[in-house]
């Protein structure tokens, strides 16, 4: 019996840094994204190759938590609630992994405009931002507290992401109309807006995986 308290101890702890190493890397991720719109509000191409160049740090830890998932069901075999645990930080780390690489394209989009003059104010992309920046704090939150009412709220919030992408990409278009010698700074804008909104949908993912985590059952948000 005690043999096996101590297994179990011991389990749970490894599971505890599986989440910990996660929760630190959704961070560093978030970070990335809010760096990532500062250097393109600025038009800082330092603070830009900053974002690229952390990029590394995140991909480091994905790979931690993925080998952390395989020495986990390896040796200790789990099943039920635990095995949906390991299950999901797996998945959840690979939707936080491509949220990092959807900020360095942002910063790298910010490198191809450069310091060219910006056709309009970078007012609603940022807005934009905003929100898919506090879908991945929501999503932090309830991964981290295994809150299911909080991961349903974040696909109310995608569908309004997913309105605000169509609007920004329509302006953008016929900007692209009026204005044909500004078409690169017009589909970098474009192109980050579509990054913006691939980061809502990856939070939507996270919200399922952290659905199916808490109910054991698989949802469909997206």
């Amino acid at each position: 019996m005690r043999e096996m308290k101590s297994v179990r101890k011991t389990f749970d702890q490894e599971l505890q840094a599986l989440k910990q190493t996660l929760l630190r890397m959704t961070d560093l991720a978030g970070r990335a994204l809010d760096d990532s719109m500062i250097a393109l509000r600025e038009q800082n191409q330092l603070l830009a190759q900053v974002v690229i160049d952390g990029d590394g740090e995140i991909n480091r830890m994905d790979e931690e938590i993925n080998n952390r998932v395989i020495q986990l069901i390896a040796h200790q075999q789990p099943v039920a609630t635990d095995l949906r645990r390991i299950i999901t930080a797996l998945k959840i780390s690979t939707d936080v992994e491509r949220i990092g690489d959807l900020a360095v394209n942002i910063a790298k989009c910010t490198i191809r405009i450069g310091t060219e003059p910006l056709i309009k104010p970078i007012v609603d992309i940022p807005k934009m931002a905003a929100i898919v920046q506090e879908m991945l704090r929501h999503a932090f939150e309830a991964y981290d507290l295994e809150n299911p009412k909080l991961a349903l709220e974040l696909a109310e919030v995608d569908d309004r992401v997913d309105r605000m992408y169509g609007e920004q990409i329509r302006e953008l278009m016929q900007l692209m109309t009026v204005t044909p010698r500004r078409i690169n700074q017009i589909t970098q804008l474009a192109f980050i807006c579509r990054d913006l909104e691939r980061v809502g949908d990856h939070t939507t993912n996270m919200a399922e995986s952290i659905l199916y985590l808490t109910k054991g059952e698989h949802y469909h948000l997206n």
